[in-house]
C-alpha cells in the first residue's frame, strides 16, 4: 500500500493506520530527515527478521538503528554514557545523526545476538516522530541504500513503492526527502568520532 501522509501536519487517522500495521508485525518504509527508511516494531522478532531479509543481511550482524521520538528511551537501550556525550546528543537531536552507543542488556535479547552497540536516531521529521510517539516505543530502522544506478530509490516514494511494494506492508509517501544518509557518530568511548559523513554538521 502506498499511503500519502502530510509531512507538515500528519493526519492522525493515517498515523494510527500505520501504527496498527506495526503492532501487527508489519514492515514499513517511511520518511526521515535524511533518506527513506525501512522499519518495524523493535519487539516483533519476525518483523525484524523480515527487515534483515529485505536488506539482505543477517540479523545478528545487522547495523540497525532505533528511531526514537526523543531521548527518553535512551536509558532503556544504551548502557551508561558520559554526561558530555548526552550534551552533544541534546544539541544535535532531533537531527540527521545516528549516534552509536554501548548497548544495554536489553539489546542482545531483542536481536538474539551478542550486540554490544546500538544506533540511536531522532529524526527531525514530523511523520517519523509521530509514528514513534503514537506507537509508544522506538521503531527499528535501516536506510534504503540504493546505488548510484538506483537514482531516486532513497528519496522518491513512488519509485520506492514500485520496487518494494511486494516486500513491505506500507510505503509512506510524504514527498521527496534529502538524498543523503545520516552522519554516523560513535560515542562508545566517551569521545566523539564521526564514522560516516552525511547530512548535517555536528554541533559540539
Amino acid at each position: 500500500m502506498l499511503l500519502r501522509i502530510n509531512p507538515d501536519n500528519p493526519q492522525e487517522r493515517k498515523i494510527d493506520q500505520v501504527v496498527e500495521c506495526l503492532k501487527q508485525g508489519g514492515v514499513i518504509i517511511y520518511p526521515t530527515d535524511t533518506i527513506y527508511g525501512l522499519g518495524c516494531d523493535i519487539f516483533n522478532q519476525k518483523a525484524v527478521e523480515k527487515v534483515c531479509q529485505i536488506k539482505g543481511i543477517k540479523s545478528g550482524a545487522a547495523k540497525l538503528s532505533f528511531v526514537c521520538h526523543d531521548l527518553s528511551h535512551l536509558a532503556d537501550f544504551a548502557a551508561s554514557y558520559d554526561k558530555s556525550v548526552y550534551k552533544v546528543m541534546r544539541k544535535n537531536l532531533p537531527g540527521p545523526f545516528t549516534f552509536i552507543l554501548n548497548a544495554s542488556r536489553e539489546v542482545p535479547k531483542l536481536f538474539k545476538s551478542n550486540k554490544k552497540t546500538v544506533g540511536i536516531r531522532v529524526p527531525d521529521h514530523n511523520v517519523a516522530r509521530q509514528l514513534v510517539s503514537t506507537l509508544g516505543r522506538p521503531i527499528l530502522s535501516t536506510s534504503l541504500n540504493g546505488s548510484e544506478e538506483d537514482e531516486g530509490l532513497r528519496n522518491d516514494p513512488e519509485l520506492i513503492y514500485e520496487k518494494y511494494y511486494k516486500q513491505v506492508d506500507i510505503v509512506i509517501d510524504s514527498g521527496f526527502v534529502h538524498d543523503e544518509p545520516s552522519t554516523v557518530v560513535d560515542v562508545t568511548s566517551g569521545e566523539v568520532e564521526i564514522l560516516r559523513e552525511g547530512r548535517g554538521e555536528l554541533i559540539y
